[in-house]
């Protein structure tokens, strides 16, 4: 995942070997969470569930055995290419232990940041208003 301009300072300079340990030397390619394998296409559905054809399984999102799909789920089967990210567990930048770091697929990456995105979310909302307020007269 791509570290946004303004964001480049808190990182240290040796950030993308880092990352490749914690991704790749540690989690062996796969996803610290859900298990998935980076780079490989799977099948998944909608709640979380993927198969393994490693072990001929379906898991669910915490790499447990998980039931297979019936009839009604099997229309809904997508296929995914998951890509590794090294995500910070206390959300801060600048705080790079080896604990603190763990390789996440994009969808796990994304739940462990749902409140983070939620109060962004919340952020941009509340500016867009004030500026609607300040330039446009009342906001629609």
């Amino acid at each position: 995942m791509p570290i946004r301009r303004e964001l480049r300072p808190l990182y240290p300079p040796h950030w993308r070997m880092l990352s490749a340990t914690v991704r790749f030397a540690r989690a062996g390619g796969r996803c610290e969470r859900c298990g998935r394998p980076h780079g490989m296409v799977l099948r998944c559905l909608p709640d979380g569930r993927w198969f393994d054809e490693r072990s001929g399984t379906w898991r669910d999102g915490r790499n447990r055995p998980a039931r297979w799909p019936d009839l009604i789920d099997t229309p809904r089967i997508r296929t995914t290419r998951p890509v590794l990210a090294a995500a910070h567990l206390n959300h801060d930048p600048r705080d790079n232990r080896l604990r603190n770091l763990q390789a996440l697929c994009q969808r796990c990456h994304l739940l462990h940041d749902r409140e983070h995105h939620r109060a962004q979310r919340r952020l941009t909302y509340r500016r867009r208003w004030a500026l609607g307020d300040l330039f446009l007269g009342r906001y629609l």
